[in-house]
């Protein structure tokens, strides 16, 4: 219940994400400073972090003995994830990046061969509940999106949606808890730190400094999204690592971005009211949510250890 309590709450820091990002390319920015500048701005959070608690050490000494798997695993699981999701607010409003990017739910469960388990058949018949919550929450919308936004503002989410957990899932196997949340989001964040210094290059080259909105933006999503929301849903996996049925429960937990995200946008950048359909897709997402938990909470047969 812990993990699923602090998934819940991830979520909603995580959605903070597609509306601030979706904020910031309606004011002019570039995407390109809102995928690097987040990272460039957790770092030096994320060492008086872990420096206080003493782990700066022991995760130099983990990275030092696999840098190669820590370069390759943290573009996978930062670059590969962030970027593409910064790229398709230039075409997609925040609600249908978030409703997109539950198909994250189903990547979850689809790549636990690679690390040895069955897939949880169960629980992803839970997650499709939720994503059809999501489909009923953006069908009047999504009727209004044309192709162009489809192939650009859709596919780089879905990039997104496999990557995340990839390398969510070889980072826990390969540092094999040896390190805690905070020391894998830190290690993650320095050893990308070459491609987001990259896309910060390429901005600057083609688009000029950043402005300040969209610096303050980038430094508030790196703070609620970067720094709170990873670390929990990190902790949150930790908590599920071993049991491939617990850990879809938790990356399910996402869906609940959906709902946060509506809220938001309607605050932030004055969203009109959901619809119907808006108003029962959200039910559904919550009834799979509560679902998926009870399933995972049933007798397993004994298990056999995921890392």
């Amino acid at each position: 219940m812990r993990a699923i309590l602090l998934g819940v709450v991830a979520s909603l820091f995580f959605a903070t994400t597609f509306v601030l990002n979706r904020a910031m390319e309606l004011s002019g920015g570039s995407w390109l400073y809102s995928a690097s500048l987040r990272y460039l701005f957790m770092v030096p959070f994320l060492l008086v972090i872990v420096g206080m608690r003493r782990g700066l050490q022991p995760l130099w000494e983990e990275m030092k003995a696999t840098p190669w798997q820590w370069g390759v695993w943290s573009f996978v699981g930062f670059g590969l994830f962030y970027a593409p999701l910064c790229f398709a607010a230039i075409y997609s409003p925040g609600w249908l990046i978030a409703g997109t990017w539950q198909v994250t739910i189903i990547a979850g469960s689809l790549l636990v061969p690679l690390f040895g388990q069955k897939i949880p058949y169960k629980g992803l018949l839970m997650s499709l509940l939720i994503l059809a919550g999501v489909g009923l929450m953006q069908l009047h919308e999504a009727a209004s999106v044309g192709m162009k936004e489809v192939l650009l503002g859709i596919g780089p989410i879905v990039v997104a949606a496999f990557a995340y957990p990839l390398g969510n899932r070889k980072m826990m196997a390969m540092t094999k808890g040896r390190i805690d949340a905070y020391q894998r989001v830190l290690g993650m964040t320095l050893a990308s730190l070459p491609f987001w210094v990259l896309l910060a290059i390429i901005g600057f080259v083609t688009e000029g400094a950043p402005s300040s909105g969209q610096t303050l933006q980038s430094l508030l999503v790196a703070l609620s999204s970067g720094i709170v929301a990873t670390v929990l849903f990190f902790q949150a996996t930790d908590l599920a690592k071993g049991n491939a049925q617990q850990l879809a429960v938790v990356e399910a937990t996402q869906a609940g971005e959906v709902v946060f995200a509506v809220m938001l946008e309607m605050m932030l950048l004055s969203a009109p009211l959901p619809g119907l359909w808006s108003n029962v897709g959200m039910l559904l997402v919550i009834f799979g949510m509560v679902l998926h938990s009870y399933v995972s909470s049933l007798p397993q047969p004994k298990k056999t250890s995921l890392f």
